[in-house]
């Protein structure tokens, strides 16, 4: 080798994949495995994430959209056949029903007869970045932390090579966080997790660095591929500091700060998509170039992910950059190439330094736990400020706010440029799942939730009852129902009250046009944003909600996770003049629908309806027969403009209500604004 070491094994190479049907899903693991994929990433669909059965009224329009529905054993007998799972690595994306998946993972294993000291893998497991960011939570933060709790004691007894939770500071960062941010929040949140480890009792002291070593975490990385190389450097020192100080670790190895990454797909841009790769390959090498930092599994986004669910040949385009970097450049040959660097050493030095004293304050105001509310205020406001950055042009998007005259791309095929799941995969879901129903062991079925109930009820482990009901036939619907039913549920902060600079100069316009159509209604424009379905990507409705308060609105917004019903009925409480409706999921054009429909059968059809999201141009047709007035997508990066074309929407609704004679009340005092 060229400096006479031995090469670098490369790190895992992933891709997060998971759509339509477990069947489905199979065919497409086996296939990337066959192209030199070393390790599978599994996502699921929103229903399986919020712990759903796909007949429920709750996943309607949700099924196999963002990722697999897996409802039993036999869906994860489908997802995995033919897939020996002791020798191979599984990354589960799940974070909630973390528990539930792992348990029928671990029933397919005694299925296949695989030893389950052998298994190796990861369960994302990090429920508290849900609360401020990805929005798959359901259980209050103190039964959220003893489930995490539960799979960590499990798996340090009968799973020693499995790391039961991955702190994901992925998703803080795509909500706005700072690298500061990210590394204090992430790190934090690993800080509350094993404290309850510690206080519960429930491991050894001398089996404890064990715990400490099994953490992991899972990152985001950015095209600024020196900063997010002094952020990973910086997470590796800082972790090591707290396994060693906090919690008395003497092995190094187990001090290792291990992490897995996805490459940033909130950079990736609906305008000129061709430019993507490019981004793709910055942000990787942001955690493959640093030896000291180098990420152990790799994920890639494939180059169209902000048009829609990619299909096998975008991921496989995204693997082979992979490979090339790995196999063809002489990347693995070398020691660390940025030991010694001035630039790097004083970057890494100073993110240490914001990140101490971030993690001190959240320290002295009673750890992760209880700054919920401050952490998500902190990423509304720091995101708020991103985003002015790009409207201003002070951060350069090429193709998006710069360099926008572009040539037809050979690459935009449209429709077909994207994968898409039909109806039918949902109908069919729903007659398989009623089906496994009908044909198990109901007696045995009931007494495993009986058991199930009574261990989260007297604080038992709740794995062993887990694996026993995932091997009496229990559903995943069934399992969460029990879980709700002993633990409640929870609505997280939204975070939009948060202090943020404020661009007034920029605003001065759009508020002139909320007073002038306020004056016209009588009242203060009012907005209700809603986010409908499962849906938990909140970033886009907070933003939205954010700006229409600075613009002058009354705005309504609570949050995710809303029945269509729930929006319409806040519309006709607050007497809207406008909703808007953020859907991510692929579930828009059904969505949409019932809540046009619910508007008009509660008399309120001619409130316009404002819909945001990542929605395919052909079918923005559709969702405007459904109903909707305006169709906004991440190309639409001026919320200013945004702003304006909403309060144009009301004022021609005014317009028409004047040439039709209707009368306009006074202008009231301005009421209070519901944040």
């Amino acid at each position: 080798m060229a400096d006479g070491t031995t090469r670098d094994k490369p790190w895992m190479f992933r891709t997060y994949a998971g759509h339509s049907t477990a069947k489905a899903s199979n065919e497409l693991y086996r296939k990337n495995l066959s192209k030199g994929q070393t390790g599978l990433s599994i996502a699921f669909d929103l229903p399986t994430q919020t712990g759903y059965d796909s007949d429920e009224a709750l996943a309607r329009g949700e099924v196999g959209k963002v990722g697999v529905p897996v409802s039993h054993l036999g869906d994860m007998r489908a997802l995995l056949k033919d897939i020996p799972l002791d020798a191979m690595n599984t990354s589960m994306t799940i974070n909630a029903t973390a528990a539930w998946l792992l348990s029928l993972y671990v029933s397919l294993a005694d299925e296949q007869g695989a030893d389950r000291t052998k298994l190796t893998g990861t369960v994302q497991n990090d429920i508290l970045k849900e609360y401020l960011s990805r929005g798959t939570y359901v259980f209050p933060p103190a039964p959220s932390l003893r489930l995490i709790k539960d799979i960590i004691v499990f798996t340090n007894s009968e799973m020693p090579k499995w790391n039961p939770t991955n702190v994901c500071s992925y998703h803080l960062q795509e909500a706005g966080a700072t690298p500061a941010q990210e590394l204090a929040f992430a790190l934090a949140t690993a800080i509350a997790v094993l404290d309850e480890v510690k206080s519960s009792g429930e491991v050894p002291d001398e089996k404890f660095p064990r715990v400490v070593g099994a953490i992991s975490f899972f990152v985001n990385a950015g095209v600024r591929f020196i900063t997010e190389v002094s952020k990973m450097r910086a997470f590796v020192d800082l972790w090591d500091e707290i396994a060693r100080d906090r919690y008395g670790v003497t092995d190094p190895k187990l001090r290792r700060f291990r992490y897995g990454v996805q490459v940033n797909s909130l950079g990736l841009t609906e305008q000129q998509p061709e430019n993507n790769p490019y981004r793709i390959l910055l942000s990787m090498l942001a955690v493959v170039l640093s030896k000291k930092a180098r990420a152990r599994a790799v994920q890639l986004p494939a180059w169209n992910e902000a048009l829609g669910l990619p299909r096998p040949w975008d991921q496989q385009w995204s693997l082979r950059l992979q490979q090339i970097v790995a196999y063809e450049t002489d990347l693995l040959e070398y020691a660390d190439i940025f030991d010694g660097s001035e630039v790097i050493d004083r970057k890494v030095e100073e993110l240490k330094e914001q990140a101490r004293a971030e993690l001190a304050k959240l320290d002295s105001m009673g750890g992760a736990v209880a700054c919920i509310d401050y952490m998500k205020e902190a990423l509304i406001a720091s995101n708020a400020a991103r985003i002015a950055d790009i409207e201003r042009g002070d951060q350069v998007l090429v193709g998006v706010n710069r360099y926008t005259e572009t040539e037809e791309s050979p690459l935009d095929s449209g429709a077909e440029g994207i994968l898409t799941v039909p109806e039918s995969v949902e109908i069919e879901q729903v007659a398989a799942l009623q089906a496994w129903r009908r044909n198990r062991d109901e007696a045995a079925a009931k007494n495993a939730l009986r058991d199930l109930k009574e261990a989260a009820s007297e604080g038992r482990n709740i794995m062993p009852p887990s694996i026993a009901a995932a091997k009496a036939g229990v559903t995943t619907g069934e399992w969460g129902a029990v879980l709700r039913e002993v633990f409640g549920e929870y609505r997280a902060p939204t975070g939009i009250g948060a202090d943020h600079a404020v661009d007034t100069e920029r605003l001065e316009q759009v508020r002139k046009l909320v007073e002038e159509v306020s004056g016209k209604l009588g009242r203060t424009l009012t907005f209700v944003v809603g986010k409908p379905g499962l849906d938990g990507h909140s970033n886009g409705a907070e933003q939205i909600a954010v700006r229409a308060h600075d613009c002058g609105m009354e705005v309504v917004y609570d949050g995710i996770r809303l029945t269509p019903a729930e929006i319409v009925e806040q519309a006709k409480e607050a007497r809207a003049h406008v909703v808007g409706l953020s859907i991510l999921s692929g579930s828009h054009v059904s969505l949409v629908r019932e809540v046009s429909q619910k508007l008009r059968e509660a008399g309120l059809g001619d409130v316009p309806i404002v819909v945001g999201g990542i929605i395919p141009p052909e079918d923005v047709n559709i969702l405007k027969q459904c109903g909707a007035a305006a169709v906004y997508t991440p190309k639409d990066f001026q919320l200013n403009d945004i702003m304006t074309g909403i309060v144009g929407l009301v004022d021609n609704k005014v317009e028409v209500l004047a040439e039709a004679g209707v009368p306009v009340p006074p202008l009231r005092a301005k009421e209070k604004v519901r944040l």
